[in-house]
This record gives C-alpha cells, sequence and structure tokens, in this order.
C-alpha cells in the first residue's frame, strides 16, 4: 500500500484549521464544570445531608457510563423532549435549528463536572485542616480562609490530574463528529470519504493529537513549576516573618 503524500500533506492543514473548534469544546465545556465541580466536592467532603448522597449518585452515574452513550442520549433525545416542550409552552424557537456544538458544550461539561469533582474533591482533602483552623483563629471567615488559603494550595496539588483530565477531554473531543461538529476528527473523516483515503487522515489526526498533547502537557508543567517556586518562596519569606 502507498500513501498519498500530497492528500497527507493537503489534509493535514485542513485538520489544523479545525484545532480552535477542539479547543473551544474544550475550553468551554471546562469552564462549565469548573464551578459545579468544586460545589460537588464540597459537598461531599462536608458530608452535607442529601446533597452529598444526590452528588455520590451523579458521579457514579456519569463516570459508569459510556462517552458516546452520553452522546446519543443528548443528541438525539433531548432534542425531541426539548421540542416537545417548547411547542407546548407556545415559544417561537426551533430546537433542531440549534448550533450542534451546543450540544457537544452540554455532554463534555457534564462529563468533565463528575471526573473534575473527584480531583478537587481529593485534592481539597490532601490540604492540612491545620492551616483552615489557623486561618479560624486569626479572624478569618470560613469563605475567606478556603478561598485564600485552602483552595489555592488546592489548586496546585491537583495540577498533574487537571493536565491528565484535560488531554483526556481533548481526546474525547474527537467523538464530537457523531454531533455534526466540525472539529478535527470530523474534517479528517469527511475528506477520507472522498477518495478512501483513511489511513493518511488517520496518519494526520493521530500526528496533530499527539502535538495537542505535548503542548498541553509542557504548559501544565511550566504553570506546576511556576506555582512551586512562588509556593517555596511565599514559605520562606514567612520562616522570617
Amino acid at each position: 500500500m502507498t500513501l498519498d503524500f500530497a492528500y497527507l500533506v493537503r489534509t493535514f492543514w485542513l485538520c489544523v484549521r479545525a484545532i480552535p473548534v477542539t479547543l473551544e469544546i474544550t475550553l468551554v465545556s471546562f469552564l462549565i464544570a469548573l464551578i459545579p465541580a468544586v460545589l460537588i466536592a464540597l459537598c461531599r467532603l462536608h458530608k452535607i445531608k442529601v446533597l452529598s448522597q444526590l452528588c455520590a449518585v451523579f458521579v457514579s452515574f456519569i463516570r459508569g457510563i459510556p462517552i458516546v452513550l452520553q452522546i446519543l442520549i443528548v443528541y438525539s433525545i433531548c432534542p425531541s423532549l426539548l421540542n416537545a416542550l417548547i411547542v407546548r409552552s407556545g415559544w417561537n424557537f426551533n430546537v433542531f435549528e440549534m448550533n450542534p456544538i451546543v450540544y457537544a458544550f452540554v455532554v463534555f461539561g457534564i462529563n468533565t463536572t463528575a471526573t473534575l469533582s473527584e480531583v478537587f474533591r481529593s485534592a481539597i482533602g490532601s490540604v492540612d485542616k491545620g492551616q483552615m483552623e489557623a486561618a479560624l483563629c486569626i479572624g478569618e471567615t470560613p469563605a475567606r480562609a478556603f478561598f485564600r488559603i485552602v483552595l489555592p494550595q488546592a489548586c496546585r496539588s491537583a495540577l498533574p490530574n487537571i493536565c491528565t483530565l484535560t488531554i483526556i477531554l481533548i481526546k474525547n473531543t474527537s467523538l464530537a463528529f457523531m454531533m455534526t461538529v466540525r472539529e478535527i476528527t470530523a474534517v479528517a473523516k469527511i475528506e477520507a470519504a472522498y477518495g478512501y483515503n483513511y489511513v493518511e487522515s488517520y496518519i494526520d489526526i493521530f500526528v496533530i493529537y499527539i502535538i495537542i498533547g505535548l503542548v498541553v502537557q509542557f504548559l501544565f508543567r511550566r504553570l506546576e513549576v511556576r506555582l512551586a517556586f512562588r509556593g517555596g518562596k511565599n514559605a520562606k519569606n514567612f520562616r522570617f516573618i
């Protein structure tokens, strides 16, 4: 079998143009998940009645269902249900004309919320409880102590897991083609369909995802080093005080 190098190069640059869509889905999904994930983690850590059980069920439910099935449910079933509700309410809005990337935001946002909540739960739980007690002793409110002392340390220790989650999310966005979103994989598959150059297309997306993954790891590594340096510097200053 011989590779069509002209097609390989042409399709590679077409796929590169779709990278912003992949990154948009990743970023928006992460932002959607951020606050709910922290709240779920806090509910489970503090064992708030009813809420902690509901949060545990939600996390187990989402993590236990394959993301492909989540996509099928959200993209195939939810629009019909929403349309029925809108028709009954008398609103003039066509659900089926909605940009499919919205469904991608919903699916990956919900999926990321469940996993990210576990990352935060582990990271917050790893912070020494004496730090919160010391902050309360010097007059800080629980909320200020959490956001100024506990959460920054938790985020620092959670960075490696957040990096892994980000890379997994980027890879999972390749399934957005099931919702007709023209991201990297969708562009490659569409181009391959014309001349059945699937091998070349798969090589292209393989290389692109490897590059994106390496860049993300590099950026998170730089962020870890920077935060570790600042944390060490602050700790040193505190000892001298």
